[in-house]
């Protein structure tokens, strides 16, 4: 469906970006993982999927646009751009301190900014980008900037034929849920309609569907994998 598009994947040597990165492979796409830390993952799945592991910190407009040209150098052309990357962080309000805030949306919002060069844009939010979350009030508040920045980035762009859509999971077994024990994990599933935490992959099919030529005509959405738990 999309034979010999290039596609590159911020955060994805992890979770979803790796999830992600697999299924663009698997549908005939060239793929980019981008990484921060990550190397010997992002490098080991690139070898996996016959890909290209690039590092860059999202956060660093400098680093970014380096990436970009680095993507555009080798490949000549740069298709569909997924803006995965992203921290989170569980504090009270009172608790947050000036360093967090500014960490908070230099990864999930500034990257996003950073980032936009391509034909198909797909960004990563949140279901507390949505109705928001207790005790992670920074990054309810830097997933939701993420959805206002698809939403009007995608009349912008429209214009010029650029659609620009947002996938907003729910729960999902990744390791950014890590510190969740299975208690709270069980708690979760029972909450959400479908009865189940969702898995990468879930997360990664959304993304390849708004990535797709089926979605042409699909600009400025959330589309939401939760399983029910935020409707």
């Amino acid at each position: 469906m999309m034979e010999q598009k290039v596609v590159l994947i911020t955060g994805g040597s992890r979770g979803i970006g790796a999830a992600t990165a697999r299924r663009f492979a698997a549908g005939g796409c060239k793929v980019v993982i981008n990484y921060h830390r990550s190397q010997a993952q992002a490098e080991a799945l690139a070898a996996e999927i016959g890909g290209w592991a690039v590092q860059a910190d999202v956060a660093d407009p400098v680093q970014v646009g380096r990436m970009v040209d680095n993507v555009l150098d080798k490949y000549c052309q740069l298709d569909i751009l997924i803006c995965n990357a992203g921290i989170a962080q569980q504090k009270l309000f009172g608790d947050l301190t000036d360093d967090d805030w500014r960490r908070m949306f230099a990864v999930n919002v500034d990257g996003v900014f950073h980032a936009v060069r391509a034909g198909r844009i797909v960004t990563v939010s949140s279901m507390w980008g949505q109705v928001g979350g207790s005790c992670e009030v920074a990054y309810s508040a830097a997933k939701a900037a993420v959805i206002g920045l698809t939403r009007a980035l995608a009349k912008e762009l429209g214009p010029s034929g650029i659609t620009v859509n947002c996938v907003s999971p729910g729960v999902i077994s990744t390791e950014m849920n890590a510190h969740l024990d299975r208690e709270a994990l069980a708690a979760l599933a029972e909450e959400t309609p479908l009865g189940a935490i969702g898995t990468p992959e879930d997360v990664a099919e959304a993304i390849w569907y708004l990535s797709s030529d089926a979605a042409r005509f699909v600009t400025g959405q959330v589309l939401a994998p939760n399983g029910g738990l935020v409707i």
